[in-house]
């Protein structure tokens, strides 16, 4: 059931996941579902968001799984409180439609995924092992939607950074991380390793001075680093 692009994951050290979704059904489920999987083990489950961030902060999760929409604190501003009082939590928005407004908020939010519900445990799995490893994930519909909203927003102004430059290889690979690329398939795309891709992604978020693959991208799209149509 393990996908090949995360057999990185040192399985001895279970991925600790966290489960917020006010439908009980659907939460009990995924947290049934997900306790089944080899390496990740659920450590607590919340049905709103403040009750979700006040867990977050008491067990301090690798991974949390976010629904969007919910009562008392939506998706959003949970994960903009559990970013601010757990820095080292990776955060996956959970959504029932691709045509949520809400993803280029999430971005801005510090959530490291994008989910469907609908998608399979697989799926889920995959998810949480990607961004516990510090990857990005979004499904390549939603990267295209993103990149739409970003291309939106960008303004005509002259970088703040006069200075500042990709190399070529990095543009390459900041373009495939902008279609929605994990590390290993960039690297087969471009035929290098694993470790030469993440040390690029490394130095285009030091160069642009930024914290995520996605905020990378919504920077280069703003200030027109990408030759995107």
């Amino acid at each position: 059931m393990r996908d090949v692009t995360t057999n990185a994951v040192d399985t001895s050290e279970p991925i600790r996941v966290l489960v917020v979704d006010d439908q009980e059904l659907f939460r009990r489920g995924l947290t049934m579902l997900l306790s089944s999987e080899e390496g990740i083990e659920v450590v607590g489950e919340a049905g709103d968001g403040v009750e979700g961030t006040t867990l977050a902060e008491s067990i301090a999760p690798d991974v949390v799984l976010l629904d969007v929409r919910m009562p008392k604190r939506s998706g959003i501003e949970a994960c903009l409180a559990i970013k601010e009082r757990v820095p080292s939590a990776k955060i996956i928005m959970l959504t029932v439609s691709d045509e949520e407004a809400d993803l280029y908020e999430a971005v801005k939010s510090g959530a490291a995924g994008y989910l469907l519900k609908d998608s399979s445990i697989e799926e889920v799995a995959q998810a949480v092992r990607v961004v516990s490893e510090g990857q990005s994930l979004i499904s390549p519909s939603m990267a295209v939607k993103l990149i739409d909203e970003f291309k939106q927003m960008s303004r005509p102004e002259k970088s703040q950074v006069p200075g500042l430059r990709l190399t070529e290889r990095e543009l390459e690979v900041l373009r495939l991380v902008a279609t929605g690329m994990n590390n290993r398939e960039i690297a087969k795309q471009l035929v290098i390793s694993e470790n030469t891709v993440k040390n690029h992604v490394r130095n285009i978020l030091e160069k642009l001075q930024l914290h995520s693959r996605m905020e990378a991208v919504m920077y280069a799209v703003k200030e027109k680093l990408l030759d995107l149509p």
